[in-house]
């Protein structure tokens, strides 16, 4: 489950479905418009930014747009560019193993390879580049390259233009419902951590590569929400969520995002600590491990609340017990290896004060 991601990672049929018509319509309607435009026979083109651009995050196709119709433009005017100077690929060509051929094909590969990379953004380069000026290069036809362009523009322009008029998500509604996803999970893992060290078993119920995905979801669901904050100032037709999202959301996301780092360090010391203590000294003779069970319910407890976006002083009460109860594991064992061990549930004390402080 991906908790506080802008959609849910297995939505439900109705939603695969408004998903399906969606991307249906909107690569019907440029390879429509481009047969009555008369720009080729078979406009795959104006049918392709549809399945490439359109996500469940509909309000990002402006973004994907621009970059696919960038990478387009550069791809057609580089294999062009190429094609002028030098062999364009004929039947002949490739059956004799032309060199002035394969030259020409070298040259486009370096040239789209470069420009994929000098177009990076958005945290990968822009693949658009090379498949433009390779398909140009392979289809070296009298106006093919005009008519691609004709045609990526149309299916981007309608992806962008009438995808999101078609069922929109709200992405506040998405967050919030992620939000709790997260909560559910993370009580989950911190319940039965707790269980595992009061009977003395292994700390954690799972590995690093279980936990990873875990941690990652409360800075994506932010970040989701964040972008959808910032599409208020698309035009309401382009936008069916309210003018403004639910009180105290976004603090709770943030807060979510900033102990899912402080409750990780915890949960890996936890894994650590198992690790080097090994045979010689298991978990179930650590009483430090088994005295720590009540600290993480204690603080479970009160992420869970502050999360719930319950009453400040009923977490601020779980939030005391919590403290009182790691002063006394650090009373009882003062040792640095223990101070390591807490300091992630610590630093979770904290942030949860913060949070407090934040909403008055």
């Amino acid at each position: 489950m991906p908790g506080t991601v802008s959609v849910p990672p297995d939505p439900p049929p109705r939603a695969r479905l408004r998903s399906a018509a969606r991307l249906a319509v909107c690569a019907a309607v440029p390879w429509f418009l481009c047969l009555w435009w008369g720009t080729s026979t078979v406009p795959v083109p104006a049918a392709l930014p549809a399945v490439l651009i359109l996500r469940d995050d509909v309000y990002d196709a402006p973004r994907r747009g621009w970059d696919r119709l960038v990478g387009v433009v550069v791809g057609v005017a580089l294999t062009t560019l190429v094609l002028h100077w030098l062999p364009q690929p004929t039947a002949s060509s490739v059956t004799s193993v032309s060199w002035a051929a394969s030259l020409s094909f070298l040259v486009v590969l370096a040239c789209g390879c470069a420009g994929m990379y000098l177009m990076y953004g958005g945290g990968a380069p822009n693949q658009q580049v090379l498949v433009s000026a390779l398909v140009i290069y392979a289809t070296a036809l009298p106006g093919y390259a005009q008519a691609r362009l004709a045609e990526s523009a149309a299916g981007i322009a309608t992806v962008v233009l009438l995808g999101p008029l078609l069922w929109p998500p709200d992405p506040y509604r998405s967050a919030a419902a992620g939000l709790d996803t997260y909560r559910g999970e993370l009580d989950g893992l911190l319940g039965a951590v707790a269980a595992r060290l009061g009977a003395g078993g292994p700390p954690t119920p799972r590995g690093p590569a279980g936990d990873a995905e875990l941690w990652l979801r409360p800075r994506t669901g932010l970040a989701a929400y964040e972008r959808a904050a910032r599409r208020t100032r698309l035009p309401r037709l382009y936008l069916r969520t309210p003018s403004r999202p639910p009180d105290g959301l976004e603090e709770r996301l943030r807060f979510a995002a900033r102990t899912a780092l402080t409750l990780q360090y915890f949960t890996q010391e936890l894994r650590e600590r198992a690790r080097t203590d090994g045979a010689a000294a298991p978990p179930a003779s650590d009483a430090s491990l088994r005295e720590l069970a009540p600290l993480v319910r204690a603080t479970a407890r009160t992420v869970d609340a502050a999360l719930r976006g319950e009453d400040s002083a009923a977490v601020a009460a779980d939030l005391d017990r919590a403290r009182s109860l790691d002063l006394a594991h650090r009373a009882a064992h003062p040792t640095r290896h223990d101070a390591v061990l807490r300091a992630g549930l610590h630093l979770t004390h904290e942030a949860v004060a913060d949070h407090l402080a934040v909403r008055g």
